[in-house]
């Protein structure tokens, strides 16, 4: 890098929604799970992308809690689909330093499915090198309602008083709590919107849309989102001459 230059700019954490498998392969006039299989082998180059660029944590929405209504044809491949996964890339995840976590309502996977998913994270809970939290049978209305009730449990036993919860206590108690919360959210496939996904976590995070397909997502487009993230002014509700002033120099104490 050359001298009096500074780095970019570069997100801890990157959450993305994997959405067009579907739409990519009838666009080839191929069965739905054609481009599901495409898709994990985009999945595979972004973790390689944010494994060699130091990204701390990737979250990918694989499964939502609205995705049971499906076709069952469709769910009961995507299932055989996901338990393959795990079969397959663990080891190889493993190897490379990475943590494995599973985030959502396991109680509609089969007994096999949550068996690898306890497996994979009990396997890969020491890495270090990237967390690789995956959305699954999750939504993010539930989450919240869930980090409520947990809270509601406690004020019922008499261990926590109602002017005790705050943003910060009800926060702790939401999925991903122990990690940074994502600095750039990603959804290719076209839609701008998202989905009920990390609602609490992604208040403050950077929204990135492409029209490109799951499948079609490489290294090149996932550049081009890092670059427009490194452009940004995150202020989290301050001003521009507040911001300037906290990242000069003569600021520091």
């Amino acid at each position: 890098m050359p001298s009096g230059t500074t780095a970019p700019r570069l997100p801890e954490h990157i959450a993305i929604i994997m959405d067009g498998n579907g739409r990519w392969a009838q666009q080839r006039r191929r069965p739905r799970m054609i481009g599901h299989r495409a898709g994990a082998r985009a999945v595979n180059r972004t973790i390689e992308f944010c494994l060699e660029h130091g990204i701390g944590t990737l979250t990918l929405f694989a499964f939502s809690s609205e995705n049971w209504g499906r076709p069952q044809e469709e769910v009961d491949s995507l299932m055989k689909l996901f338990l393959g996964a795990l079969d397959r890339e663990v080891d190889e995840l493993h190897r490379r330093g990475v943590r494995v976590r599973f985030i959502g309502d396991r109680s509609r996977f089969s007994a096999s499915i949550v068996q690898r998913m306890h497996k994979a994270e009990q396997r890969t809970q020491d890495n270090r090198a990237m967390t690789l939290a995956i959305a699954a049978s999750y939504g993010g209305r539930q989450d919240i309602a869930l980090a409520a009730r947990a809270l509601a449990e406690q004020v019922a036993a008499g261990t926590l008083k109602p002017e005790q919860i705050d943003e910060a206590l009800l926060g702790n108690h939401v999925a991903l709590a122990d990690l940074p919360p994502p600095d750039l959210f990603i959804r290719t496939g076209g839609d701008t919107r998202i989905s009920n996904f990390l609602l609490w976590q992604l208040a403050y995070t950077e929204l990135w849309f492409t029209d490109v397909l799951w499948p079609d997502f490489d290294a090149a487009i996932l550049q081009q989102a890092l670059d427009d993230f490194a452009g940004r002014e995150r202020r989290f509700g301050l001003t521009s001459a507040q911001i300037a002033t906290q990242a000069s120099p003569s600021a520091s104490p």
